[in-house]
C-alpha cells in the first residue's frame, strides 16, 4: 500500500502542481484584458424601424425556406430580417427583401465598428470553429488587428453580431485555464475523465495516507519514556555467545534502545527505514515483516528472521543477533595522515588509528559524524578541479544538527598500507550535500577522527576460481582493496575488472589499474566512460552493457566464475539483474550495497 501510496502520490503530485501554478498564473492576468473589454465599444443604441421596411408576412411569404422564428435589426446602418429554421440562420434585407451576404469587406467594418484600439486590420478569416469562440457553434469570420496585443474580432457569419474580442493575453490565460481544468480538448468541460480521475486519485491519497498514517504511528510514542513499561533487549554475537543487555522500554524501535545502549547499528537513513543497513536477526518468532522488510531485505534474509531494527518494535524482553555486534560498541580514535583529490568528486582520505585495527577487503567502516558548522570554504579544491567545483551551488554553511555514522569502505588493504585506513569518498553535488561527505571533504591532515569497525560480509570467496569485478563511483574502493589483495598474494586465477565512470575526470586510479594489467598477465582492466565523447582506449557505454557485450556474452562457463558488484544503486540492479538473465547463480555474485 505504502508502494501504491507512493506512485499515486506522484501523479497526482504533478497535476496539483499544475493546478495550483496555474491558478497562481491566472490571478495575475488582468481580468478586463482577459474578457476582451479593453477595446470594445458598446454597439449604439438601435435606431427608430424604417417605416418603409417590408411587413413580416412579405418576408416570410418570401423565404425560400420554412421559417421557425424571425426577428428585426440592424447591421452596421443597415435594417436587416433575421430568419432561423433548426438548419440554418440567414439573413434578407428589411427594405428589399434581398438575403444579405456576410463577406469579408462587410465582416472587416462590423469588427471595426466594435474596435477602439490603436490597430488597423490585417485581414479576415473565414472559420467552421475555432477555440477561440467555443461558445459559438457557428462559422465565424475572424478579422485581425495589428495592435500590440495581437487583437482578433470574431463576427458571426450567420447574423454578423461581435462575438468575441480576444487578444494574446487571453490566449495566454487560456492555456493556463487548460491546465487548470484538466480539459486539454475544449478547455471548457468540468466534468472531463481525466479531471474525475485525479479527483478520485486525490480522495485515494488522502484515505491511504490517514491510514499509512495509523499504520505507522504506535500508541507507545504518545507516552512518556519513564511512563512506559521497562523491557530489554537481548543482544548476541554471531557465534550465539550472548554480549550484552540493553534496557529498553515499550514502545521503543529495537534501533533506537540499541543506540541509546551505545550500540549504533549502521544506518544511512538514520532509522527511516529507507537503507535497509541496520538489519538484525530475531531469535525465537520473528513478526511479520513489514513493507519495509520486504522491501529491503531479501526472501532468504526474511525467511531466517532478519528484520529491520528501525521497523522492530519492542514488545516484552526482544532476543536479537547482530552481526559485529562487538566492533559496533567498539571506538576508536585516528589522526588524519593524507588528503587527495583522486577525482573531481572522489577523494582518498586516509587514516593512521591510535591502535590497530583489523580489516579484511571488502569491509567498511562507521565514521562518528559530529555535529558541526563549518564554511563551505573549508572545503579544499585543487586548482585542476576548480572548474569542476564552480558550477557546484554549494550553500555558505555545511551544518549537521545531531551526530551520526557513515560507511565508507576500505580502498587498500590495511597491511599494504602500513596499518592506515585508505576510504574512498564520493561528494554528490547539489543544494544540500551530505551531513557525512560534507564533514570528510572538511578534513585536513593532522585532525582527528573516531570510527568503529569493520564490518560487512562483502569479502573475497575462497577458492581460485576466475573474478569478475564491476564497479562504479565509490564502488571502486572494496573492488580495488580485493584486486591489490589478489595480485599482492601472487594469485594466478583470471581477474577481469569492469569499472564505469561519466568521464576520464571521473574515473580514479587508472593508471594504476593500466600498471597492475601490464604486470599481471592474469589481470584484464577495462574502463567503461558514459559520456565522454573523446573515450580513448575506454569502452563508451554503461559498466553493466559493455561488459556483457564483450565478456559475459561470449564466456564459456559463466558458473565457474565468481562475481563482485559494487557501485551506485542503479548500476547494482541493473548487473544484478543482467546476471540473473545469464543464469548466473545467486552463490556465485557478492555485491556491496552502499543503500544511498
Amino acid at each position: 500500500m505504502r508502494k501504491i501510496h507512493k506512485w499515486v502520490g506522484l501523479i497526482i503530485a504533478i497535476q496539483f502542481v499544475l493546478w495550483l501554478a496555474s491558478g497562481v498564473v491566472m490571478s495575475l492576468f488582468d481580468a478586463k484584458k482577459v474578457a476582451g473589454r479593453e477595446f470594445r465599444i458598446k454597439p449604439p443604441a438601435a435606431a427608430l424601424w424604417p417605416a418603409s421596411a417590408l411587413p413580416v408576412d412579405a418576408v416570410l411569404a418570401n423565404a425560400s425556406a420554412q421559417v421557425m422564428n424571425i426577428s428585426s435589426g440592424w447591421l452596421l446602418d443597415r435594417p436587416v430580417y433575421m430568419l432561423v429554421n433548426d438548419k440554418a440562420t440567414w439573413m434578407v434585407d428589411a427594405l428589399k427583401g434581398t438575403p444579405v451576404a456576410l463577406d469579408a469587406a462587410l465582416a472587416t467594418r462590423i469588427a471595426q465598428a466594435s474596435y477602439s484600439g490603436s490597430g488597423t486590420p490585417t485581414g479576415a478569416r473565414l472559420l467552421k470553429y475555432t477555440l477561440e469562440t467555443r461558445k459559438h457553434k457557428e462559422p465565424v469570420w475572424g478579422v485581425n488587428f495589428n495592435d500590440a496585443d495581437e487583437t482578433t474580432v470574431y463576427v458571426s457569419a450567420n447574423t454578423g453580431k461581435v462575438l468575441e474580442h480576444r487578444n494574446s493575453t487571453w490566449r495566454l490565460f487560456d492555456f493556463f485555464w487548460m491546465l487548470h481544468i484538466m480539459d486539454y480538448a475544449e478547455r471548457e468541460n468540468f466534468n472531463n475523465k481525466l479531471l474525475v480521475t485525479s479527483a478520485i486519485g486525490g480522495l485515494f491519497m488522502a484515505l491511504t495516507g490517514i491510514w499509512l498514517l495509523f499504520t505507522s504511528l504506535r500508541l507507545a510514542e504518545f507516552i512518556p519514556q519513564r511512563m512506559r513499561r521497562a523491557s530489554s533487549i537481548n543482544v548476541f554475537g554471531e557465534d550465539g555467545s550472548k554480549l550484552r543487555a540493553i534496557e529498553a522500554s515499550q514502545g521503543d524501535t529495537v534501533f533506537q534502545a540499541l543506540a541509546r545502549g551505545g550500540l549504533q547499528l549502521p544506518s544511512n537513513c538514520g532509522g527511516g527505514q529507507s537503507c535497509g543497513l541496520c538489519e538484525v536477526r530475531c531469535l525465537g518468532k520473528a513478526p511479520e515483516p513489514t513493507s519495509a522488510d520486504r522491501a529491503l531485505l531479501s526472501p532468504e534474509k526474511l525467511a531466517a528472521g532478519y528484520r529491520l531494527a528501525c521497523n522492530l518494535p519492542v514488545d516484552g524482553s526482544v532476543d536479537v543477533e547482530v552481526a559485529g555486534a562487538a566492533a559496533l560498541a567498539t571506538e576508536y580514535a585516528a589522526t588524519v595522515t593524507s588528503v587527495k583529490a583522486v577525482a573531481p568528486f572522489l577523494r582518498e582520505i586516509t587514516i593512521r588509528p591510535s591502535k590497530p585495527v583489523a580489516c579484511r577487503p571488502g569491509s567498511y567502516i562507521q565514521v562518528h559524524v559530529p555535529d558541526y558548522a563549518r564554511d563551505a570554504s573549508h572545503i579544499v579544491m585543487p586548482e585542476h578541479h576548480r572548474d569542476d567545483w564552480q558550477r557546484v551551488q554549494l550553500p555558505e554553511k555545511l551544518v549537521n544538527p545531531a551526530p551520526l555514522r557513515r560507511s565508507y569502505s576500505l580502498a587498500v588493504p590495511v597491511e599494504q598500507a602500513g596499518g592506515q585506513l585508505t576510504l574512498l569518498v564520493r561528494f554528490i553535488p547539489g543544494q544540500q550535500p551530505g551531513k557525512g561527505s560534507s564533514y570528510m571533504y572538511t578534513l585536513k591532515e593532522g585532525d582527528t577522527v573516531r570510527f568503529s569497525g569493520a564490518f560487512g560480509d562483502f569479502a573475497i570467496k575462497p577458492g581460485g576460481r576466475e573474478k569478475v569485478f564491476i564497479g562504479g563511483g565509490a564502488g571502486m574502493a572494496p573492488l580495488r582493496a580485493m584486486i591489490h589483495s589478489l595480485l599482492q598474494s601472487g594469485a594466478r586465477e583470471p581477474l577481469h575488472f569492469w569499472y564505469g565512470a561519466r568521464s576520464q575526470r571521473d574515473a580514479p586510479y587508472v593508471d594504476e589499474m593500466q600498471a597492475f594489467a601490464s604486470k599481471h598477465p592474469n589481470f584484464k582492466w577495462q574502463l567503461v566512460l558514459s559520456e565522454d565523447d573523446d573515450a580513448g582506449g575506454a569502452a563508451k557505454g554503461y559498466v553493466h552493457e559493455a561488459a556483457r557485450d564483450a565478456l559475459l556474452r561470449t564466456h564459456p562457463n559463466l558458473q565457474a566464475c565468481d562475481f563482485y558488484v559494487c557501485g551506485p544503486p542503479a548500476m547494482l540492479a541493473a548487473t544484478r539483474e543482467l546476471l540473473k538473465e545469464l543464469g548466473v547463480s545467486d552463490e556465485r555474485i557478492a555485491f556491496d550495497d552502499f543503500k544511498i
